[in-house]
Order: C-alpha cells, then structure tokens, then sequence
C-alpha cells in the first residue's frame, strides 16, 4: 500500500470505512480461484480520490500504479457504485437543491441569438483570381 496523502489522512475514519465496505463487497463476490489483483482495497480508494478530487486523468494514475488505463476505469466505476449502492457516502437526492433554494445567488446568462452575416450565394463575391481566366 502506498503512503497516505495528508488531505486523507485528515479524514482517515472516514478512509478505513470506506475501505471497510469495499472489503465486505469484495468478500461477498469473491472468487478463490484466478490471479491475485495488483491493488490492495486501500490503493483502488486511493486511485478512485485521485481521479475526484484531484482530476488527474485515468492515464497518469494507471501510469503512477503500474497497471492499464482499462482497469484503472473499471476500478474507480466500481467503487464509486459500490460506496454509493452502500447509502453511507452517496449525495443528497434531486430535492436537496430546492429546499437550500433560499440561499442560493442568481446567475443570468444572455444567449440571444444573433444573426451571422454571410455572403449570398451567387453574388459575385468571391475571390477574383479564381475569376479570372489566368492560368
């Protein structure tokens, strides 16, 4: 396993649950049998708060753990689902932002349409050398 970041290891009960629960799914669906994989439970959260909070792209992160950009994405989709399938770490529903709708700030956004001036078709306008019968 790797050295903890300091941003994780402010916040390591919150770490050690989530690796709890990783572990009790890994667990249930596990095989005995077949290749051992490469990243321990605490390397895959590790990869998977790599790539949310600090938006390294998938190919540096599978560079920096010495596996393929594939498994570094099927890695991090799963534990994202499975954290989130568990209740304990998922987001607040679609209605959460309308009951804080008092205290938000108001964003106006023009997106007038404007006309874009072009040349008619037909009008003569276009380039002169190629008028011309100069070759």
């Amino acid at each position: 396993m790797r050295q903890i970041p300091p941003h994780v290891r402010d916040e390591k009960k919150t770490f050690e649950k989530a690796v709890e629960i990783l572990n009790a799914k890994h667990a249930k669906n596990a095989r005995k049998s077949g290749r051992k994989p490469k990243l321990c439970m605490e390397d895959k959260l590790l990869a998977t708060l790599e790539y949310l909070r600090e938006h390294r792209t998938m190919a540096h992160i599978a560079v920096s753990y010495g596996i393929a950009e594939s498994n570094i994405h099927a890695t991090i989709r799963w534990v994202e689902n499975t954290l989130v399938k568990d209740g304990i770490f998922s987001l607040s529903g679609k209605k959460a932002p309308a009951e804080d709708a008092g205290n938000c700030e108001l964003v106006l956004v023009d997106a007038t349409e404007t006309p874009i001036e072009r040349p008619k078709k037909n009008s003569g306008g276009g380039i002169p050398a190629r008028k011309s019968d100069a070759r």
